[in-house]
């Protein structure tokens, strides 16, 4: 494994102010991807008697969370898990009712700088891409080389909103079988028409893979029900997102769940019955300001938005 420059958790100052931390110093706290322990450490030292509840499907970084977390190891709990099993899995370990939820979608910069795992395209390595490298779930080589053109082509335009989508899976069925990053990035590029753009003709590829290998989408609208049921009355849930597809994911969930009708605007009488469960802290996102996109770029893309709990009935 290649050394990865030191894991910065983005927007960490809106985070704990958004999760209310140093209200709650005792308080109960889950981090459904703990990844590299940086916001989890943070909550801990805000909180300095809090127990936090850390998920992960990836082992090697749980590893690294927990060589993170040593100082704080007598009140963390870390789990080899997904983070849409917490609706079990937390009660079982004592956080049935909790005041805080951080939910931090991003890559971790430990994938992207290990060749091996399969995430990046600027150095070679085996088209994997699995979060959980022991799991059994299809890697990108098993996506790239068993569907079919035009499946391939719907999964790159869904996930990785490729609008070169038809051209770049034909390509990729004419090129098969691929095995490493480096011959699926040359087969992209080989196709790439018009004016390069700022970013790599294969970036929108490898994400529409990555996400489709973890089913990352379908693990977030799995798991935001199950947050806020979590989460006590005034309670708080937060969420990173990095694209275009996790936020509106979030956000139309968010604006559903503070909702308290959700019947079509010129329906007379509610017939859904629907209550609000949680209040918005922020109408917007937030998102990180000049200087801490300056000293960390991957926070450019970063969005988070806050919800309260306000309903304890679901």
């Amino acid at each position: 494994m290649t050394e990865s420059a030191p894991h910065v958790p983005v927007l960490l100052p809106a985070v704990l102010d958004g999760l209310n931390v140093a209200a709650h110093p005792d308080g109960l706290f889950i981090d459904g991807t703990v990844g590299a322990g940086g916001h989890a450490a943070a909550i801990l030292t805000a909180a300095p008697r809090a127990r936090l509840l850390g998920f992960d499907r990836d082992p090697r970084s749980l590893d690294v969370a927990r060589a993170a977390l040593a100082p704080y190891q007598d009140r963390v709990t870390l789990l080899y898990a997904s983070f849409d099993q917490m609706g079990e899995l937390a009660p079982a370990h004592g956080f049935a009712a909790v005041e805080g939820i951080l939910l931090d979608l991003g890559l971790s910069s430990m994938h992207v700088d290990d060749p091996a795992r399969g995430f990046a395209f600027r150095a070679d390595g085996p088209l994997d891409m699995r979060f959980d490298p022991a799991g059994h779930a299809p890697t990108a080589a098993d996506l790239v080389n068993t569907l079919d053109a035009d499946e391939l082509a719907d999964l790159i335009y869904q996930y990785g909103e490729e609008h070169d989508s038809r051209r770049i899976a034909r390509a990729i069925v004419a090129a098969r079988p691929l095995h490493t990053t480096r011959q699926l990035a040359e087969t992209i590029e080989r196709v790439q028409r018009g004016p390069r753009e700022k970013i790599h003709p294969a970036t929108r590829t490898f994400q529409a893979l990555r996400i489709a290998v973890n089913d990352e989408l379908g693990a977030l609208q799995r798991v935001l029900p199950q947050a806020i049921r979590l989460l006590k009355p005034g309670g708080r849930l937060a969420v990173i997102s990095f694209h275009s597809l996790e936020d509106r994911i979030v956000k139309q969930f968010f604006r559903d769940e503070s909702t308290d009708c959700l019947c079509p605007p010129r329906q007379p009488v509610c017939t859904c019955g629907h209550k609000a469960t949680i209040a918005l802290i922020h109408r917007k996102p937030l998102v990180a300001d000049d200087a801490e996109v300056a000293a960390n770029p991957r926070s450019r893309s970063a969005k988070l938005r806050i919800a309260e709990k306000i309903n304890a009935d679901k």
